[in-house]
């Protein structure tokens, strides 16, 4: 950190201490130099990751709007909340600050899949679209053919 008094790029921190606000750390610095003391504020710096729709729009990221679609796949499944806060964190922190909805659709669909296949299956019938039973007989067989094969 570079000295405002004098320039110099040696300083060290005397004291350090979080803030009320969870993101900002307080550091007392001194220069090695001219010797005086100042003050710095780290705050994390917050850049919100975009959703791309399938249309080319882009918005922000709502965790909870997320955290809404996979509650609704999971309703009256053996799945906890702590479960599913888990697939919305690791979505959230592995996502890229741009990324399209379909690769955020698949994103959830592959950690449903590890976790409740009937979970899955209704989330995967909303994001495909499923027009008819041919097209959802489809997805059925596929993931038991997945299955079939984990078990060999």
């Amino acid at each position: 950190m570079k000295c405002p008094f004098c320039n110099n790029l040696d300083t060290k921190v005397i004291d350090s201490r979080a803030m009320d606000e969870k993101n900002v750390i307080r550091r007392r610095r001194l220069c090695e130099v001219c010797e005086k003391r100042f003050t710095t504020y780290e705050r994390l710096e917050n850049v919100p990751i975009m959703v791309i729709k399938s249309n080319g729009d882009r918005e922000v990221f709502d965790r909870d709007k997320l955290f809404g679609g996979i509650m609704k796949s999971c309703n009256k499944r053996p799945i906890s909340l702590t479960q599913i806060e888990t697939i919305v964190d690791e979505i959230e922190n592995s996502a890229d600050r741009e990324i399209s909805s379909k690769v955020l659709g698949e994103m959830v669909m592959d950690k449903l899949k590890n976790v409740d296949q009937v979970a899955y299956v209704r989330f995967a019938s909303v994001y495909r679209q499923f027009k008819d039973i041919d097209t959802f007989m489809k997805e059925l067989s596929k993931l038991l053919s997945e299955n079939e094969k984990q078990q060999d």
